[in-house]
């Protein structure tokens, strides 16, 4: 259990959509305020899942083999199957549209005006509370919640593992956040060049990361079925 989780919550932590929505609420007003309500907003989600499977499972897991594990398992192998799936998918189509990319030599489009930059501005802590909830990659979570149905709330290494899950899956934005408290001027010019780059890397980090959690959970949940 331990090591499924250190996984997932590495995958939601590198995974880039949040993190650019993250950099967009920072970039504000108030950002380091809203950056704060965003990181509470996605901590809450997370210890809610959590929360919900313990209640369920009274914080000891099912009996090997009986139907909650068999079920846990099931569960796990088809979010990890449907992980797969997504990052193959998006693969597919970033190689078709990579065929039918403009010739670079043409005439660049216009470029967007700055009502992007003026909305940035509007952006409230109400949506970015929402923001956090809605981007949370809700595959990976689900991932870990049938995870944590193994979990033996009689052992304190339980806890550790929750713990370090959740503090895990929130390291990135944890670490942009301290890093705009504590040096805001450098903050700013690393974090929209962080951005910048994300805009250009993120569609083979999603694929990576779908690719690589979701055939580890599929292996996984296949081996423990099977033994």
């Amino acid at each position: 259990m331990v090591l499924d989780l250190l996984l997932i919550g590495l995958a939601v932590t590198l995974f880039p959509l949040p993190v650019m929505a993250f950099v967009l609420v920072v970039s504000a007003r108030q950002g380091i305020r809203k950056g704060l309500v965003f990181i509470l907003a996605w901590l809450a989600c997370l210890v809610t899942v959590m929360a919900i499977v313990l209640l369920l499972t009274d914080g000891e897991p099912p009996p090997p083999r009986s139907p909650p594990s068999v079920a846990a398992l099931v569960a796990t192998l088809v979010i990890g199957a449907g992980l797969a799936v997504y990052g193959e998918h998006r693969r597919r189509r970033n190689r078709r549209n990579r065929r039918t990319t403009p010739d670079p030599r043409l005439p660049a489009a216009p470029a967007p005006s700055t009502a992007s930059a003026s909305r940035t501005e509007n952006i409230t802590g109400g949506s970015a509370a929402a923001l956090a909830v809605l981007l949370q990659p809700w595959g990976m979570v689900g991932a870990a919640a049938a995870t944590v149905v193994r979990a033996d709330l009689s052992h304190t290494a339980s806890f550790l593992a929750l713990t370090a899950f959740c503090l895990l899956a929130t390291s990135t934005l944890l670490a942009m956040e301290l890093h705009i408290v504590f040096s805001p001027e450098r903050a700013r010019h690393s974090l929209l060049r962080l951005r910048a780059w994300l805009e250009r890397h993120k569609e083979p980090a999603i694929v990576v990361t779908c690719l690589a959690l979701g055939l580890w959970l599929v292996g996984r949940s296949l081996y423990q079925l099977t033994s």
